[in-house]
C-alpha cells in the first residue's frame, strides 16, 4: 500500500495524475486476497482425468523467449454457459463462484510462433487435477493446457501447474465490482488498476483481452524466460482510451 501511494504521489508531482483523484481510485479498487481468486470453491468429490483433447494446430518446437500467465475473468466466461454441461464444474455454482481463474501458463516464441503439442507421453493425474482445481476449475480445460503449452515447459505435468498456480496466487487483483462501475473505464484505468494492486508491476506488463463488444474477458501478464515480469513484448492489447466493460454476477 505504501509503495502504491508513493507511486501515485511522486506521478502528482509532475500534474499528470491527480493525487486525490487516484487516491480515491486506489481504494476503490484495491482488493484483498479473498476477492483476488475466488470467492468459493469446492472441489468435487472425485475428478476424472479426461481424454486427450484434439490438436488444434501443428506441432511446433521452438525456442521459448518468455511466458504468458493468463487469468481468465470468470463471470464474464460463465454468463453465456451457466447451463452448458461441458463448463459445469466452473459455471454452474454447485463447485463454487469464481472470479479470476487461471486459463493458462503458456511459453512464448519469437514473431508470435510460440512452441505448442510438444512430444510426451505424460498425462496429469487425478491427484495434480484436484490438486489445481480451485485454481482452474475445469479438468477438460487443464488437460488441454498440458498438452498444447505445459508439453513445451516441463516433462512433468505436476511441476507445470505447480508453476502456473504459484504464479497466478502471486497476484492481487482489484475489486472488481467496484471498478466495474468506474465512471469513464477504459483499457488504461483497467492496467492502472492492476498495478495499483501488484506495486511490483507496471501497467505495461499487463494485457487485456476484451471483446468485440467491450467486455472484458481476460487479464496476461508477461514474464521473461527467467519468470521475471516485463513489459508485454507484443503489447498491452487495446489503447488506453478504449472503452472496457466487466460482467459482474454478483
Amino acid at each position: 500500500m505504501a509503495a502504491c501511494i508513493k507511486r501515485v504521489a511522486e506521478a502528482g508531482q509532475g500534474g499528470l495524475i491527480p493525487v486525490r483523484r487516484t487516491l480515491a481510485f486506489l481504494a476503490l479498487t484495491l482488493a484483498t486476497p479473498a476477492i483476488a481468486q475466488g470467492w468459493q470453491c469446492e472441489v468435487p468429490p472425485q475428478i476424472s482425468v479426461p481424454a486427450l483433447p484434439e490438436p488444434d494446430a501443428p506441432p511446433r518446437v521452438t525456442p521459448i523467449t518468455g511466458y504468458t500467465l493468463a487469468a481468465s475473468w470468470s463471470p464474464e466466461f460463465c454468463r453465456t454457459r451457466k447451463a452448458d454441461a461441458r463448463h459445469a464444474t466452473q459455471c454452474s455454482g454447485k463447485q463454487g463462484r469464481f472470479g479470476f481463474v487461471l486459463h493458462g501458463l503458456w511459453p512464448d516464441g519469437r514473431n508470435g510462433k510460440y512452441p505448442q503439442y510438444c512430444p510426451s507421453r505424460r498425462l496429469p493425474d487425478a491427484q495434480t487435477l484436484r490438486r489445481n482445481f480451485c485454481t482452474t476449475p475445469s479438468a477438460d480445460l487443464m488437460m488441454h493446457e498440458w498438452v498444447k503449452h505445459g508439453t513445451c515447459m516441463s516433462a512433468d505435468p505436476a511441476a507445470y501447474f505447480d508453476k502456473g498456480r504459484t504464479l497466478f496466487q502471486t497476484l492481487q487483483f482489484p475489486d472488481m465490482a467496484r471498478l466495474s462501475r468506474t465512471e469513464g473505464l477504459d483499457a488504461g484505468k483497467v492496467r492502472q488498476a492492476m498495478a495499483l494492486a501488484n506495486p511490483r508491476l507496471k501497467p505495461e506488463m499487463f494485457r487485456l483481452l476484451v471483446g468485440r463488444n467491450g467486455w472484458l474477458r481476460e487479464v496476461h501478464v508477461c514474464y521473461s524466460r527467467t519468470f521475471k515480469p516485463m513489459r508485454c513484448p507484443t503489447g498491452s492489447g487495446p489503447a488506453n482510451t478504449v472503452p472496457v466493460k466487466i460482467w459482474r454476477s454478483f
